[in-house]
């Protein structure tokens, strides 16, 4: 049996966290090892218990989850954090993904979106939402500069398209008649080529070049 998905879970709230337990106590695949209160406790807490998944709210005091997750991911960068958010505000999302955050919930989703959207930001294979896409295009739409030269190949700059639009390994494989194991390999190389960590980071960076059409 594969090892359960070690997380963390940080929310000054406490109903907030015990929602979420019963939202995931029906799925072996996730092991809840520990539960902090404030980015303070939710770096102390990293170090002790060592999670593979980080589930983490914004607004805490003593520490927010903004400035934890940056610090959690300058020590322990293989240990992923997702934010947990109650709105889509577009500044705090960026702001959480710049500082290393592999991506967001809203907690007003239903039990099975968490559990696909969790499993998927841990086996890193969570594609980005149309609603995160369509925010980032038009964060840049007024701002998109002439195309600079790129470093990825005619293929790579194939799959960033598809990757833009929110499409999912498996989406991007079928259109282009490969494997997902392929299409893991070309985004490997795209974000080690542009020394970035996740696909929203990948999308904006895009956009800024002009290499998404």
């Amino acid at each position: 049996m594969t090892e359960p998905i070690r997380l963390l879970l940080v929310d000054d709230h406490q109903h907030a966290r015990e929602g979420i337990q019963e939202l995931l106590e029906d799925y072996e695949e996730f092991e809840i090892i520990g539960e902090a209160t404030n980015g303070l406790e939710a770096i102390e807490m990293t170090e002790a218990l060592q999670p593979n998944l980080i589930l983490m709210d914004i607004r805490m005091p003593v520490m927010d989850g903004l400035e934890a997750t940056k610090m959690i991911k300058f020590k322990y960068p293989m240990v992923k954090v997702v934010i947990m958010t109650v709105s889509d505000d577009i500044t705090d999302l960026f702001e959480a993904i710049k500082r290393g955050a592999q991506g967001y919930l809203l907690k007003n989703l239903d039990a099975n979106e968490w559990y696909s959207y969790l499993r998927a930001f841990a086996v890193d294979e969570a594609p980005m939402s149309q609603n995160m896409a369509t925010r980032i295009l038009n964060e840049f739409t007024n701002t998109r500069k002439e195309k600079k030269p790129t470093p990825l190949s005619d293929r790579e700059l194939e799959v960033l398209q598809l990757v833009a639009q929110g499409k999912s390994n498996r989406e991007i494989a079928k259109a282009f008649f490969i494997s997902e194991h392929t299409v893991k390999s070309h985004l490997k190389n795209i974000l080690n080529k542009l020394h970035l960590d996740n696909r929203v980071q990948l999308t904006s960076y895009a956009y800024s070049k002009g290499w998404i059409e």
